[in-house]
């Protein structure tokens, strides 16, 4: 399991071997394909009656798997591509994220919708947005981001098994290649974890100040924990970053409980995420940081895609979503003179 593909691949075996009620519906997810992507590959040799082949109808994949999970199955639907979750927006939001107070809690609908968000792979406008933003804030709909200072196939299958309340699980394109760190690949960071589903935090070994938050998930994570270093060794800026791996609901006393703490220490802070600028990810963190007693910020900035589609073209793509070089920037316009 080197790889964020390879532990979910794992994570959706061990979750099929734990509960004979776990099926997979999706597009093309039967071997020898195993998926766009093959995080599914496997599961159908393994489990011929438990994986199931769909025609492409996401509102239809969705809306099975729904009544499966009403039925008491844990089914798990393989979205292509994120992009097309807006095909299936109306059984998520109106329908999964609400029958449980529809029916006075006699109902659960423990249903798992997994798909890879993201771009920088040259796939174009309606196959590499970032699009999770839309469905946070929905009651009733938990919304999940693997990072690879955890073990994203451990969380995803947690979700299978233990969830109550439909689950969105974003995996990101570029990461599914990403090597998940070892002791000796983080030698030079401090890592803590807290919660459940967790939140890392992450600092310089050592480091003697806090000048900076950062709060990112996913895969601007990775991006995010490669300026922490650049910033400590180039600028002598020591930056603590915060990755939490659950977007929704929002649990101030989880979700906030570490970055309060940090953002006491530097008095600032930098959101970063891949979805677009406006109404993002980060405004409501931010939000949910200014709003609260004691905490006063000296600067505070953003990190986000231009409100743009995103292009085909790599060159153009570079220019709509954030980079490494962007993060650094906007680091530094908060602490430097």
């Amino acid at each position: 399991m080197n790889t964020v593909l390879e532990s979910i691949n794992a994570g959706l075996h061990q979750a099929f071997r734990s509960d004979p009620h776990v099926v997979l519906l999706g597009e093309d997810v039967l071997d020898p394909y195993g998926g766009a992507f093959k995080v599914s590959r496997g599961l159908s040799s393994a489990f011929p009656d438990r994986v199931l082949t769909t025609p492409i109808s996401e509102a239809g994949i969705v809306g099975m798997a729904a009544g499966m999970a009403l039925r008491g199955l844990r089914p798990v639907v393989e979205i292509m591509f994120g992009d097309f979750l807006t095909l299936a927006a109306d059984q998520l939001i109106n329908h999964t994220a609400k029958y449980r107070w529809m029916y006075n809690d006699q109902v659960t609908v423990p249903l798992v919708v997994r798909t890879p968000m993201g771009g920088r792979r040259g796939y174009g406008p309606t196959h590499s947005q970032t699009l999770e933003k839309h469905f946070l804030g929905v009651p009733g709909l938990q919304v999940l981001a693997p990072t690879t200072l955890g073990k994203p196939g451990a969380l995803l299958a947690a979700a299978i098994l233990d969830g109550r309340n439909p689950t969105l699980f974003v995996e990101n394109k570029l990461q599914y290649l990403e090597t998940l760190p070892d002791e000796a690949d983080l030698a030079e960071f401090e890592l803590s974890a807290s919660g459940d589903p967790p939140n890392y935090r992450l600092k310089i070994r050592d480091a003697p100040t806090c000048d900076l938050t950062l709060a990112a998930y996913g895969y601007m994570a990775d991006l995010a924990r490669q300026a922490v270093l650049s910033l400590a060794y180039e600028d002598e800026i020591f930056a603590e970053l915060l990755v939490p791996t659950r977007l929704a609901p929002f649990n101030p006393t989880q979700e906030l409980e570490q970055l309060l703490d940090s953002v006491r220490n530097s008095g600032r802070l930098l959101t970063i995420e891949e979805g677009t600028y406006p109404l993002g990810w980060g405004a409501e963190l931010l939000a949910q940081v200014v709003q609260t007693p004691g905490i006063t910020l000296k600067a505070a900035g953003r990190v986000a895609a231009r409100n743009l589609p995103v292009p085909a073209s790599s060159e153009l793509e570079n220019t709509v979503l954030p980079q490494l070089n962007t993060i650094l920037e906007a680091a530094r316009r908060l602490v430097l003179p």
